[in-house]
């Protein structure tokens, strides 16, 4: 089979200073001429592949730019756009492409949900009633552009069939194989159009065959992949999986493709097992996903070395082709533009430019004698020595043993105590945590991180924010206050910030959706307690009303699910560490007289992994670490969470083992779910479902909010219902805040006074 080969799976389309958001945000606002957007995007497109074809990728992706999201690229050039867009425009024209992703005034967005278990979100396909039908090329386009302005031999990248039709909506499960259907000729469209240019590999993604799958669904995979074979004989397919082992695997290696991708990074152990158990054809490629695609550490050659040796027991060195685990677009650019890291914690990265380095060395590394291995292993072994005996990681996490992971008492008894103490009223209001962050606030917080405005004149400032929200809440006639959280930036790295263990890059970007861009904290280190964190904004506010201030705090698991982690521990024990330093908080807090704390997890449903097999594991941890960060408060002390959205039906009796005392959960989009949900489970404590969808500037009126409260308390108690929006306020601004607060509050007075008169009467 030749010489061993690199391949990449896709580049970061953000730019190395987030040029293309910066782009694409000018376009939005009518600064930039399409004509001058297309070129301009051009450039940023070419760059990307001369920086691939500069460190010797030998099969570079084409067609993995996107102007916004890769999937919705893919609706786009199978014609499916929404019926609501039909008066923007034809499908491939840009007005229409972007109405889909981002809404106009008469048609909301599609739908953005999360990519498998990544932090990136992909707009949902809409089948509605229309067939799909070849737009345009796409791939193909991508390929000539590749070739004729750089002379590279691009492998055009496809989102497979099976994959795309699973993560579309607008069809009965009974009708997949129907829909399926529909699209092979399509994809055969595209793929004869592609071997009639002369493309030599082409790279199909199926990261759906990593997720628990039935004997159908295989059946149907494996049909539709010999029809594929069947139309371009002399087209070379790899077919691509990552984030996790395949399922079938004796069927996907059985299947009439060249080349399979596999993950053996996150999906190693299984993949391992099964390429031992059942071996490997000796007529196909093993493309071996050996990188880490999703963290930005710089690779550890022994356990590389560890895993070839093993892997090359069954398949040969020639027939591998090595490459990262996933596309790349989920860790930042480059390196080169930090200049402020610690020298030892720079020296331990790699984002996707040194990755794209790791692979030659890896691939130079394989192929080396054994005298040349030696050399190298000492060097990068000295590495991760300097690492693990440094300073910042020399604590560890304390044994499960002197570890409190419960609460003393029930939660029944709880609230004797807490009903006893807060006197609260019936369906008692409150908000999530944050109001609006005006330009005045970013402005001041801007000046205070550059050294323009003192510590002192700060904390001044965010005090006149706290009391100026102490009062509107007075107003209002709230029942439970917040501080506001004007001091914060982000729920995560305000927190990091405060924390040992923690650094944070300059411009480690990635991209989250559209041209919102994410710079997560990097966990390099033991993740310690080491001052007060919110206890002088919180202690103010509370200084300020009889009425009870919330502690806000983000929980464990939300901090590491939105973080890069160390990989020298798994992430139980760094979550197990991040709540050993919460706990010193909340008890902080509690010290200090705040005795209602929210520990917010919006992430913990997102952390689920992908096979249904290892969902146990994973939501035990989850819950314990939560309760580690809870556990030694009174019975008197409320312990509030709030968690985003997502499925909680699957997962709802871990929520409950969670064992706050009140739950927030943002339902406003989906509430006919989740209520239904609590039809069929019992849950018997606090919890508030999000009366209104905070991420619209409408204000909904006091009889829409009625009507979600009495069909909520038409399957849960009314004495442990509370009345809340359902996410924080920060993206709102102020006047329709207050207004849709307003309307809140006389919603759940309305319903007191009814359920008074029912009791009379």
């Amino acid at each position: 089979m030749g010489e061993i080969r690199t391949s990449n799976l896709g580049y970061p389309r953000i730019g190395e200073k987030r040029e293309w958001k910066k782009l694409l945000e000018a376009y939005w606002a009518g600064n930039v001429t399409e004509d001058d957007f297309f070129k301009t995007m051009k450039e940023y497109r070419l760059l990307g592949l001369k920086k691939q074809k500069e460190a010797g990728i030998d099969l570079i992706p084409v067609g993995d730019f996107s102007f916004y999201d890769h999937v919705l690229d893919h609706s786009t050039m199978f014609g499916l756009v929404p019926n609501r867009f039909d008066q923007v425009g034809e499908a491939n024209r840009l007005e229409t492409y972007f109405a889909i992703a981002r809404g106009t005034k008469e048609a909301p967005a599609s739908e953005m949900t999360k990519w498998f278990n990544t932090n990136y979100h992909y707009i949902v396909p809409e089948l509605e009633d229309k067939k799909p039908k070849l737009v345009h090329n796409k791939p193909l386009e991508a390929y000539l552009e590749a070739k004729e302005e750089l002379g590279i031999e691009g492998k055009p990248v496809l989102l497979g069939p099976f994959t795309f039709l699973k993560l579309s909506k607008g069809y009965q499960s009974n009708d997949f194989e129907q829909h399926l259907n529909d699209f092979i000729p399509i994809y055969i469209e595209i793929l004869q159009q592609l071997e009639q240019a002369g493309v030599k590999w082409v790279q199909i993604d199926e990261p759906s065959l990593v997720k628990t799958l039935t004997n159908e669904e295989i059946r149907l995979f494996t049909s539709t992949y010999h029809k594929l074979k069947e139309a371009v004989p002399q087209l070379q397919v790899i077919l691509q999986t990552y984030f996790d082992a395949v399922s079938f695997y004796e069927e996907i290696i059985s299947l009439p493709v060249e080349a399979i991708g596999l993950d053996f990074v996150h999906g190693y152990d299984e993949n391992i097992a099964s390429l031992k158990e059942f071996g490997f054809p000796a007529d196909k490629y093993l493309a071996l996903g050996i990188i880490d695609g999703r963290n930005i550490w710089k690779e550890n050659l022994q356990n590389i070395d560890k895993k070839l040796t093993e892997v090359t027991t069954v398949v040969p060195l020639e027939q591998l082709i090595l490459q990262p685990s996933s596309s790349l677009l989920h860790v930042p650019v480059t390196l080169k533009h930090e200049t402020k890291l610690d020298s030892l914690v720079l020296s331990a990265l790699a984002f996707s430019d040194e990755k794209l380095v790791e692979l030659s060395t890896v691939k130079h590394f394989a192929t080396a004698n054994a005298e040349e291995k030696a050399v190298v292993l000492e060097k990068n072994n000295q590495l991760f020595k300097q690492i693990s005996s440094s300073d910042w990681r020399r604590n560890g996490v304390s044994e499960s043993s002197e570890r409190k992971t419960k609460r003393a008492t029930s939660v029944k008894e709880r609230q004797k105590v807490q009903n006893e103490k807060f006197q609260l009223p019936l369906l008692p209001t409150t908000t999530i945590g944050s109001f609006p962050q005006t330009k005045e606030v970013r402005k001041s917080r801007n000046l205070w991180r550059k050294g323009e405005l003192t510590n002192e004149a700060y904390t001044t400032f965010v005090q006149e924010q706290i009391k100026k929200w102490i009062k509107i809440q007075e107003d209002l006639e709230l029942d439970v206050f917040v501080h506001g959280e004007f001091e914060r930036n982000d729920m995560v790295e305000f927190f990091g910030e405060k924390l040992g263990g923690f650094v944070f890059t300059q411009n480690g970007w990635v991209q989250s959706y559209g041209s919102r861009c994410v710079k997560p904290p990097v966990i390099f280190g033991d993740v310690q307690f080491l001052e007060e964190m919110t206890v002088a904004e919180t202690v103010y506010a509370q200084s300020l009303t009889e009425k009870r201030v919330k502690g806000m705090l983000t929980g464990p698991v939300t901090i590491l699910n939105w973080s890069f982690v160390r990989n020298d521990l798994t992430r139980q024990e760094v979550a197990y560490q991040i709540a050993e330093a919460l706990i010193e908080e909340v008890e902080a807090l509690e010290a200090a007289g705040i005795e209602m704390i929210q520990v917010d997890e919006p992430a913990i449903r997102e952390g689920l992994p992908l096979k249904e097999k290892d969902w146990a594991t994973y939501l035990n941890w989850a819950v314990e670490a939560f309760r580690i960060s809870t556990a030694t408060v009174k019975d008197s002390t409320q312990i509030h969470t709030h968690m985003c959205y997502s499925d909680f039906r699957t997962i709802i009796h871990s929520i409950s083992d969670l064992d706050a005392d009140v739950i927030s959960i943002e339902t406003s989009r989906s509430a006919g779910e989740i209520i239904s949900t609590f039809e069929t489970n019992v849950y018997d404590k606090g919890i508030g479902l999000g009366v209104y969808d905070i991420h619209s500037p409408r204000v909904p009126s006091v009889n829409e909010m009625t009507k979600v409260i009495e069909r909520a308390l038409e399957v849960l108690p009314q004495e442990l219902f509370w009345v809340n929006p359902d996410c924080g306020l920060k993206t709102r601004g102020e006047e329709e805040t207050v207004a849709a607060l307003k309307n809140m509050v006389e919603a759940a007075k309305e319903i007191r006074v009814k359920s008074e008169a029912t009791q009379l009467s």
